[in-house]
């Protein structure tokens, strides 16, 4: 079949086509070799492995499940050397093993690293990991502040204030989108904004919004 008749046809969509191996939301869908050419010659399907490898390569959708976060935050981990040395790209969708995402994960715990920052020194952390960093003590504790984060990576309150609010600004625009009628404030009180820590962050939310 070409690609403009499976396209037309959808044959995926059939009872019986074996399901994806994918994520069922993914951009990209992926089948099994094999299901597919036993569907095609009517004979049955093989099973897949029912146990989970090291080696199993999953895409953003599960990788962010593995790790227990939203799709949105993984695509700023994945920027991280310790995720990004390992991206494997198939058929156009970046793909990670499961033993790199689970070390990834186990390495989390120690991302609070430096307790104070030490007077003249310059951000402790890069600069393009901040944002993961951020997302990060997000997830954990939708109420951390500038303070706080201030402490747990050595960054300048400048800094922790800049991505606080522009990842804050992200989830609560992402919320609005994914909820039609939701206004900003209701938005933050869904992610469990409280109001000390959110009001930089509505008008940014809003326009994000707006433009998109």
């Amino acid at each position: 079949m070409k690609w403009a008749a499976f396209r037309r046809a959808k044959p995926y969509t059939a009872e019986g086509f074996p399901a994806p191996v994918s994520s069922a939301e993914g951009k990209v869908l992926l089948w099994d070799l094999e299901q597919v050419a036993a569907y095609r010659d009517g004979g049955p399907q093989p099973a897949l492995p029912e146990w989970e490898d090291d080696g199993d390569l999953l895409d953003r959708r599960e990788a962010a499940a593995l790790l227990d976060v939203q799709p949105r935050s993984f695509d700023t981990y994945k920027t991280d050397p310790r995720l990004a040395g390992h991206a494997v790209v198939v058929c156009g969708a970046e793909h990670w093993p499961r033993a790199a995402v689970r070390a990834y994960d186990a390495a989390r715990g120690t991302v609070a690293g430096p307790q104070g920052r030490p007077r003249g020194s310059g951000d402790m952390v890069p600069r393009d990991l901040l944002p993961g960093r951020i997302a990060e003590l997000l997830d954990a504790d939708p109420a951390v502040t500038a303070a706080q984060v201030v402490d747990l990576l050595g960054v300048s309150t400048s800094a922790a204030q800049k991505h606080l609010q522009q990842e804050r600004a992200a989830r609560i625009a992402a919320r609005m989108r994914a909820e039609p009628g939701l206004d900003a404030e209701q938005a933050a009180d869904r992610l469990d904004y409280p109001p000390a820590v959110r009001r930089t962050a509505l008008r940014a939310a809003q326009e994000l919004y707006d433009t998109r």
